[in-house]
């Protein structure tokens, strides 16, 4: 039996009708396999902002380091994205956040259920049996170097910037994961380019002789995004810098058809935080269609990285395998031969993953 505690993060927009179906799916799992799950609830993003004016609340960090591991919604809304002079945005809370919990590593499966094929619009021949695991360091590169504008303003400037420890601790992680999987390791820079890169890649080189097992290939980002396309099943385990990361693994949802299937984790060294790949979504807010699974599958990438229970985690897939061979679809992964009666809301989709369970 296992004794934990989970803080619940809604954040904005879906986060909170998603968030709450995972929450729903921990405790089912608690129930199931006899764990007693304790739970807090903490604001962050729009919301915080809204109670606080900040984005992300000194008391939502201090119950974050003290839990076990952080259910997170999304955060987000339009009347940041169209005031690009706002000085306080629900983003920053994502940035503080990953720098004060350390979570240095943020891991994407693209996995695809078969019964998801013709969701993707990429030909399902193509498709079927990709399994691809990314790693993205998320505290380094362009998103935190020195930035700023020069010439009157008419200037821009980011500066990219990678310590070898940094590359390292990711490279590392990333090379264990290939171990317990089909052994193959594809790191992606732009090594013909830019100097972070080059870093990157001598890193990965120095450190792949110490797992001899692991087959390394290494990959300038731009092939990736093609070749991401043109053949996923040549990839297992990807790992690449934090900018790059963010492009290619957004292009990888579509590999499962929707960035409503595809759950993260963010870890480190201490508490990790599991979240659904898609925003705060707000106009589809209040509407009850969203597709909760990615927060499900969050909740099972949460039982299994933080927790080490991977029995309890491989129920969570299972059930959501077995609701997709039922036929039941939200509306994002739904097409044009599924049946009205199986199209379902927010909460539905919830209840039958339950039952499932």
């Amino acid at each position: 039996m296992s004794k934990k505690h989970i803080l619940i993060v809604p954040g904005d927009g879906i986060g909170q009708e998603v968030t709450a179906v995972g929450k729903k799916v921990l405790d089912r799992i608690a129930e199931k396999f006899q764990h007693e799950f304790t739970y807090d609830e903490a604001l962050m993003g729009h919301v915080a902002i809204e109670a606080t004016g900040n984005p992300l609340p000194d008391e939502t960090l201090a119950k974050m380091k003290s839990s076990d591991a952080v259910l997170f919604g999304a955060v987000g809304h339009p009347k940041y994205d169209n005031d690009p002079s706002a000085k306080v945005r629900p983003e920053q809370g994502l940035l503080k956040m990953r720098k004060e919990l350390g979570l240095y590593a943020n891991l994407r499966p693209i996995k695809l259920f078969d019964e998801l094929l013709a969701a993707s619009s990429i030909k399902p021949e193509v498709l079927k049996g990709a399994d691809i695991l990314f790693f993205r360091e998320l505290t380094g590169d362009i998103y935190f170097g020195e930035k700023g504008r020069k010439n009157d303003g008419d200037t821009a400037y980011d500066i990219a910037e990678y310590s070898r420890f940094e590359v390292e601790r990711i490279g590392r992680k990333a090379f264990e994961a290939a171990r317990t999987r089909r052994k193959k390791l594809c790191s992606v820079d732009k090594a013909n380019v830019i100097e972070t890169s080059r870093l990157w890649r001598e890193v990965i080189q120095k450190l792949a002789k110490e797992y001899p097992d692991v087959e390394v290939e290494h990959q300038f980002v731009d092939a990736t995004a093609m070749l991401l396309i043109k053949d996923p099943r040549r990839f297992d385990v990807v790992v690449t810098a934090n900018l790059f990361g963010d492009i290619l693994t957004d292009e990888a949802s579509q590999i499962a058809g929707s960035m409503g299937m595809l759950a993260s984790a963010s870890i480190g060294d201490g508490t990790g935080v599991y979240e659904p790949i898609h925003g705060s979504a707000h106009d589809i807010t209040g509407k009850g269609v969203a597709n909760p699974l990615a927060s499900v599958l969050s909740a099972a990438l949460l039982l299994d990285i933080s927790f080490g229970l991977k029995e309890e985690s491989d129920a969570v897939i299972n059930a959501v395998d077995q609701v997709l061979k039922a036929g039941f679809r939200t509306g994002d992964i739904a097409d044009s031969t599924t049946p009205a009666d199986k199209i379902l809301g927010t909460e539905a989709m919830g209840e039958q993953v339950l039952k499932f369970l």
